[in-house]
């Protein structure tokens, strides 16, 4: 093989990449790290957003790298009949300030855009334009490809930003609006006021099936902004379909896409809710880990990678059986209801669902009450298999 080109390559310059690049740099400057992006920029097209509760003040300090949007009054949700004030501040990452970011605090030649990996291997990477990366560990940070390993359902979604004609008046985000059409799923709208005339609006499906008819939630938005009387220019959209994963095997997952002696990390690798699909307050941990294992070869970090992976897993099992219920329990357009009684319950409880730490008073407390489904659906839904999570035509 060729020589080496820098002690960590990383492939995959989103949010999982990017974290990992600007934690080492913070961290050991001195270790040489290739951040390798098939795209034009780090981060691509997207907005990342997370509660101020989702993050320890180590991952605190590794987001304030960014420039974000922060509402330190809270956020709203509402349902039909009701709409309910949370006092945790939530903040918000567009993908051209991730990328801003990343290019002033890294090495100068750290970034390799428009570069797409064909070959990991322990020791480096083929590029597909012939390039070679060599390195003392291979990070691989691509994103979630969709297996017939996992089973589950899928969250679908279009936003728009719009710059609105005159100020909208909106306070606050509003993270969950269900007071809209339930015909196709689980439905909401998320709205974040970005400034006194930028909204962004996004229109979110919990569904079965993993298509995304872009025209359709197009129109929604339209209606949405339009009920509101909020009129502008459109200045971009974004669009996604996440994973809702309920159930699976995660070693047969893993070992699908995994090569010997490559770490692995990012929702690729399982370090994403499985509910709600959030990856950042994992991201954050996952690279203040690695940068506090500097050092590791490629086959140790792999393994150390691994075995977090895991971990995560276990202790998210919780989550994963929420989702069979909602998906397996809950009729299609009544699903709005288990969300409408959850944010009922306690904030703290809240904020610790969201980042994963329940706890098992906070478990007790979500299942236990007056159920928003039917007990024998529910149960039936716990011992039935979802559809596998595998690539569509």
């Amino acid at each position: 093989m060729p020589g080496r080109t820098c002690d960590i390559a990383i492939v995959g310059g989103g949010l999982a990449g990017g974290l990992i690049a600007l934690a080492l740099r913070r961290a050991r400057p001195e270790v040489s790290v290739r951040l390798i992006e098939s795209g034009a920029a780090p981060g691509g097209n997207h907005r990342w957003s997370w509660f101020e509760s989702d993050l320890d003040e180590a991952g605190r300090q590794l987001l304030g790298a960014f420039r974000t949007t922060r509402w330190g009054d809270g956020y709203d949700v509402a349902f039909p009949g009701r709409v309910r004030h949370l006092g945790t501040a939530y903040n918000s990452l567009s993908s051209e300030d991730f990328a801003a970011a990343l290019q002033r605090e890294l090495a100068p030649g750290a970034i390799m855009t428009k570069r797409k990996a064909k070959i990991l291997l322990a020791d480096g990477v083929f590029l597909e334009d012939g390039g070679w990366v060599g390195a003392r560990a291979v990070i691989d940070c691509r994103g979630f490809a969709p297996t017939r390993h996992l089973s589950g359902g899928w969250q679908v979604f279009l936003g728009r930003h719009l710059r609105t004609e005159r100020p909208h008046q909106v306070a606050r985000p509003m993270i969950m609006d269900a007071r809209v059409g339930q015909e196709d799923g689980y439905r909401f709208v998320y709205v974040l006021p970005l400034g006194a005339d930028e909204l962004f609006v996004e229109d979110t499906y919990y569904q079965d099936r993993p298509q995304l008819d872009r025209s359709l939630l197009s129109d929604r938005i339209d209606s949405y902004c339009e009920d509101n009387g909020w009129r502008g220019e459109d200045l971009g959209s974004e669009t996604g379909v996440l994973p809702v994963v309920t159930g699976g095997s995660f070693a047969r997952w893993q070992a699908e896409e995994r090569t010997a002696g490559v770490a692995r990390a990012g929702a690729g690798a399982g370090f994403l809710h499985p509910l709600t699909s959030y990856t950042l307050p994992f991201a954050a941990a996952t690279a203040n880990a690695i940068a506090r294992a500097g050092d590791l070869t490629g086959e140790r970090l792999s393994a150390m990678l691994g075995a977090r992976a895991r971990k995560h897993w276990s202790e998210t099992k919780f989550y994963r059986r929420l989702g069979s219920m909602l998906f397996g329990a809950a009729r299609s357009h009544e699903r709005w209801r288990v969300f409408a009684r959850f944010y009922s319950l306690d904030e703290g409880l809240v904020e610790r669902f969201y980042a994963a730490r329940s706890t098992r008073a906070d478990r007790r407390r979500v299942v236990c009450g007056r159920p928003p489904v039917p007990i024998s659906r529910a149960f039936a839904a716990l011992t039935t298999s979802r559809p596998t999570l595998e690539p569509t035509e």
